[in-house]
């Protein structure tokens, strides 16, 4: 298939096969949140294992990314795309049988490989088979079917884990990639770069290390302390993974990555709002799945229900968000969804034990509105400065800034709370406190409500920083946006 389609009358149909393919990867991520107590109990997880289950698979997605992107380009972006659905069916099988937590992180870190080879086809398939003029409708639709499968994903989570335990949730993305890959095998034409570029693996591993080596230096610094052994030896080893990979791209002929794209205003302004957005919104589900478990006993098919309004918001915002730049333009369309999700973090950041229902729904509505306000500009931009037969690397880039802020969220506002709630906890508690919320709980007897109420109450002290913190990430990106972008911005 000749690259550079335009117009396949089955372009809308094609969107479908994409959105299911795009649904297993995020599904993947975020239907995990509402297990994470469940697999803190059964496989007796540490606060850092929790944060690793969640990130090891993040880390990988964003650092193969770019390289996964150039074999799309290079290979062809619908044979990545089964690949990656392939590895992913077969992965999540293996996770499903984990019987440590060493076991889960291995599989999960398996399960980014097959992400990464998924995530950058997607939108580069819909550069190719739709228009310009149609894009941001499509990149619309595809947003909404992304956010709504972040937040869908906990209410699935939550009704396979009553009825078949932590291990469910990774037997339904298996089937998930499956079906994806059969509906993409079937209806997406292949395309594909006319240059054959080359693809530097070793420079993918050496970005991966950085990454992954700085998102553990900051899960590990609350317990093992900044200055420790553990913490220098993971700063070290991202600091030589940086290096390694900037020599690399210096020296090659055909650098992975395009460095002159950051001098773009356009890609670059974007790209460096929606990584500090992700801190914010990469990090909420964690934390407040433990809130809606933990301190309202929410059973986990409650808390996938409770977190429907942010699906909400997203599904009924991202029409409006595909019609807005061609309104206001697309700098002040990013400005007023980020501003709009930094007041739904705000909203969460009131909670209290005693919140009822209300104030969570406020907020999480509101931060899923702000996301589909935000995200049609967004991709819009970042993807409208990069020429089309480099869609591929265009999309990863796109994709790795969103990964990088998701997993820098986990580990930074998930080592917040974790030092938060052991600063709150009152002397009584500390004998009973560990490390986090959870574990506090399984050594209390229903005999000892003072103490769980305590518990309860730092928690949630601690989680107010951290929604309040993740705001300010919010406000960060509306700034960028704005000094950054051009005025008025029209077209992408």
């Amino acid at each position: 298939m000749v690259s550079g389609i335009r117009r396949d009358p089955r372009r809308w149909v094609i969107l479908s096969a994409v959105c299911v393919a795009l649904t297993v990867i995020v599904v993947d991520n975020t239907i995990l949140n509402v297990a994470i107590p469940t697999i803190e109990e059964q496989l007796r997880a540490s606060p850092a294992e929790l944060q690793a289950v969640l990130n090891s698979y993040v880390v990988v997605f964003a650092g193969l990314l770019v390289a996964a992107g150039l074999i799309a380009d290079r290979y062809g972006r619908r044979l990545a795309v089964i690949v990656g659905l392939g590895i992913l069916a077969a992965t999540s099988v293996t996770a499903a049988f984990a019987a440590t937590a060493l076991w889960l992180i291995v599989a999960r870190t398996l399960m980014g490989v097959g992400a990464a080879l998924v995530m950058p086809g997607t939108l580069a398939i819909l550069v190719h088979v739709f228009e310009p003029g149609e894009r941001v409708k499509a990149f619309a639709v595809w947003s909404a079917v992304g956010s709504a499968a972040m937040a869908v994903g906990p209410l699935v989570g939550g009704v396979l884990v009553e009825q078949w335990g932590w291990p469910g949730i990774f037997v339904i993305n298996a089937v998930l990639a499956a079906a994806a890959s059969v509906l993409i095998a079937w209806l997406v034409p292949e395309s594909r770069d006319r240059q054959h570029r080359r693809i530097d693996l070793v420079g993918a591993a050496a970005v991966t290390l950085a990454m992954g080596s700085f998102v553990a230096a900051i899960i590990l610094a609350p317990d093992h302390g900044p200055l420790s052994p553990a913490v220098l030896a993971c700063l070290a080893l991202a600091v030589a993974g940086a290096v390694v990979f900037w020599v690399r791209q210096r020296r090659a002929q055909s650098p992975m990555i395009e460095m002159s794209l950051y001098r773009d205003r356009r890609f670059a302004g974007a790209s460096v709002a929606v990584a500090v957005l992700a801190i914010g919104t990469g990090s909420v589900l964690f934390i407040l799945t433990q809130q809606l478990q933990h301190v309202l006993e929410y059973t986990p098919l409650q808390a996938g229900l409770a977190i429907i309004p942010l699906a909400i918001g997203v599904v009924g915002a991202s029409p409006i968000g595909g019609r807005l730049p061609g309104r206001i333009g697309y700098r002040r369309s990013i400005m007023t969804g980020f501003a709009v999700t930094a007041v739904g973090f705000a909203v969460l950041g009131m909670l209290t034990p005693a919140s009822g229902y209300a104030v969570i729904a406020t907020g999480l509505f509101l931060a899923g509105a702000g996301s589909g306000l935000a995200s049609p500009a967004v991709h819009t931009t970042v993807l409208g400065a990069v020429p089309p037969d480099r869609a591929g690397m265009g999309s990863a880039l796109n994709d790795t800034h969103q990964q990088l802020g998701i997993a820098l969220g986990v580990a930074l506002i998930g080592s917040i709370v974790a030092a938060g709630y052991r600063h709150f906890a009152p002397p009584t508690l500390n004998v009973h406190a560990g490390s986090s919320l959870g574990s506090t709980l399984g050594e209390l007897t229903d005999q000892q409500q003072n103490l769980i109420s305590a518990a309860h109450l730092a928690f949630t002290q601690a989680q107010s920083i951290a929604m309040f913190i993740c705001a300010a990430f919010a406000i960060a990106g509306a700034v960028i946006a704005w000094r950054v972008l051009a005025p008025d911005h029209q077209k992408p």
